[in-house]
């Protein structure tokens, strides 16, 4: 058994607001209400990063077009004793999706943790 480190792509639909910072905000909170109300605040939540397409350096996946956002968020979770990677993000994907139904979710990356790993975190 191996313990995982799941990072899930999730698109998150924010509707009324004026600018990318607004969005990121109201993305980001709603998305940790609604993990926090299913007793998921272990789940990290972030803004995604896209490359530009002409130079390359990154900057935060939101886009704004009349009055409503399309925000790309990053969900992190740490699962324990998993039989695989797979394993692992099969959990992942359904701990988090539980919480966020209808909010489209991928994985981007899955690592696993060493021992070095668990306790500096904790």
């Amino acid at each position: 058994m191996t313990d995982y480190l799941v990072a899930m792509e999730a698109a998150w639909l924010v509707r009324d607001v004026d600018n990318i910072d607004d969005a990121i905000g109201v993305a980001v909170s709603e998305a940790g209400k609604r993990l926090n109300d299913q007793d998921k605040s272990y789940v990290e939540v972030n803004v995604g990063a896209t490359g530009c397409p002409a130079c390359g350096e990154p900057f935060d996946s939101a886009y704004v077009a009349a009055g409503t956002a399309l925000v790309g968020l990053v969900l992190e979770i740490d699962v324990f004793n998993a039989d695989g990677q797979q394993h692992a993000e099969r959990i992942a994907k359904s701990e988090v999706g539980g919480a966020l139904r209808d909010v489209p979710l991928s994985v981007v990356e899955t690592i696993e943790l060493d021992g070095d790993e668990e306790q500096a975190a904790s």
